[in-house]
């Protein structure tokens, strides 16, 4: 989330929804895996879904607008995301226990 607070995003697929390259421990980007996030810029970030790029090469279009099906309903309301996090639906996850502004 580091990288793209700071503006550095992979793809920006629409809708609010972004596909991110993480790296493998101890190796580069290229091979690691692919993170779709939903993000609100400067407000909120969910990360939604992790695959192995050697598994996988994308998510497919059906994938991608339930994806922005989502994002619209989690990135416009966030009293729901909390709600979400208070029922143990969503689990929040803090960078090094410090927030990003």
């Amino acid at each position: 989330m580091a990288e793209i607070h700071n503006g550095t995003i992979d793809a920006e697929l629409g809708g609010g929804v972004y596909k991110q390259r993480l790296r493998r421990s101890g190796e580069g980007k290229s091979g690691g895996f692919r993170g779709i996030i939903l993000l609100r810029w400067k407000t909120i970030g969910i990360f939604v879904f992790g695959f192995a790029k050697s598994e996988r090469a994308n998510i497919g279009p059906d994938e991608l607008k339930a994806w922005r099906l989502i994002a619209k309903q989690l990135l416009t309301a966030p009293a729901s995301v909390q709600a979400a996090i208070d029922e143990g639906k969503l689990i929040e996850v803090l960078c090094d226990e410090k927030e990003i502004s």
